[in-house]
């Protein structure tokens, strides 16, 4: 299953992004999903997902500020972003695990861009 990201882009403090991951198959309705964000030199962190059941996570530092949301019949995952801070720069990839919400990651997008300027 391919998995696309869309949506990132360059805001300032505080403003809203609306990220989407679009699969290429059935993936949603039988994976925990999840949204992960990366620095360059630093490894990736995961911000949010989202299980079969709907049950959601959050990073700490960006609860009440993302949502994360899926829309099986369209097998696309979103992230809601904001109040964006600059510390929220960073690439944002979706990905599926490949058992449960932990471990190995069964598919990974190329990831999107989010910048947030001061």
């Amino acid at each position: 299953v391919q998995l696309v990201e869309s949506g990132g882009g360059s805001v300032q403090t505080g403003g809203s992004l609306r990220l989407s991951c679009s699969a290429s198959g059935d993936i949603m309705r039988t994976s925990c999903m999840g949204w992960w964000s990366q620095v360059p030199g630093q490894g990736m962190v995961r911000v949010a997902r989202i299980d079969t059941l709907n049950v959601t996570t959050y990073l700490d530092s960006v609860k009440g500020r993302f949502t994360i949301s899926k829309d099986n019949a369209k097998n696309t995952l979103y992230l809601q972003m904001n109040r964006l801070q600059p510390e929220d720069t960073a690439m944002y990839f979706c990905a599926a695990y490949a058992v449960g919400c932990s471990g190995a990651l069964r598919s990974r997008g190329e990831g999107t861009q989010v910048t947030v300027s001061s």
